[in-house]
């Protein structure tokens, strides 16, 4: 079995310098083949050699016993699919199990959103007399005016800021970077915290090049974000389940329902795939239809 653990940490050698995939995908991939190398252990699978498409059902037909949803089967799926090609491109098999596995059929689960009422009533509930408060403002006006992911909001640095040309620049997925436009109210916050609160957090660390940083002047962790929502949404009495990504759902739909087109969407979340911005439109869809229901008359 060291053989084979031995195997795993080569592909992940393999993910970072040939594909570049950031960490969170690379921690997926870990976790998955750690749960898939348990499982080839307690059944005495002695080598990637003898795992045939056998082995693969019965550990997926276990993982549906333990009632996982479609989407963690499929992202199982993909792992070993890219898992068995590595194993067999580097000649440490000379087949692959996965070839004939079809991805489970996947509900599209829609995410939730704010109305713009919501998000206006969260991004004004920091107090702005304070100087964490100023910052947790100038985040939600970030947050919510450029829809990025929070760790490539917990990654910005100072020399990601174009304030006066109105950008800022990111690195999402796969190390690609994109530059990203701001509205004048996050171009406001952001000036506000950087004379007035950013100067005061950093005083012990002014060599501090995280944007963003905590009450002891280094940069604020991804859950240090989540954690900080949390508190602000129960402060503005807002019932819903809101995370980071919350606001990143409710910028691309506000976008879509005031005419922004798909394919600048699609640009401005960073999505690989265009297929991944489209559930925008269903949501879009959606709340018309709730709309239309409410208020015509013969609905």
């Amino acid at each position: 079995m060291e053989k084979m653990n031995e195997q795993i940490i080569d592909y992940l050698h393999y993910l970072t310098i040939e594909r570049g995939l950031s960490e969170n995908t690379k921690t997926n991939y870990r976790r998955d083949l750690e749960k898939y190398l348990a499982y080839l252990t307690l059944h005495q699978v002695p080598s990637w050699q003898a795992v045939d498409r056998f082995i693969v059902i019965d550990f997926l037909q276990e993982l549906k016993e333990e009632k996982k949803s479609p989407a963690t089967l499929a992202r199982m799926i993909t792992s070993l699919r890219q898992f068995h090609q590595f194993l067999r491109q580097e000649r440490f098999t000379d087949h692959n199990p996965m070839q004939h596995i079809e991805l489970p059929k996947k509900a599209q689960k829609l995410p939730d959103i704010l109305s713009l009422s919501e998000v206006e009533q969260l991004i004004e509930t920091p107090d702005t007399n304070e100087i964490l408060g100023i910052r947790d403002r100038a985040i939600l006006e970030v947050l919510y005016a450029t829809g990025l992911r929070v760790s490539e909001l917990v990654g910005l640095r100072l020399e990601d800021l174009h304030l006066s040309m109105g950008l800022l620049k990111t690195i999402g997925k796969g190390d690609k970077e994109r530059i990203v436009p701001l509205g004048d109210l996050a171009i406001e916050w952001i000036e506000c915290y950087l004379a007035q609160s950013r100067p005061s957090l950093t005083a012990k660390q002014p060599d501090e090049t995280h944007l963003f940083v905590n009450r002891h002047g280094k940069g604020l962790s991804r859950q240090g974000i989540w954690k900080n929502l949390k508190g602000l949404v129960r402060q503005a009495g807002i019932h819903k389940n809101v995370t980071p990504h919350t606001l990143r759902h409710s910028f691309a739909t506000h976008l879509l329902e005031n005419g922004a087109d798909l394919r600048t969407v699609q640009e401005l979340l960073g999505h690989a795939d265009i297929s991944t911005t489209q559930i925008y439109t269903h949501i879009t869809k959606k709340r018309m239809t709730e709309v239309y229901k409410q208020f015509f008359p013969r609905a």
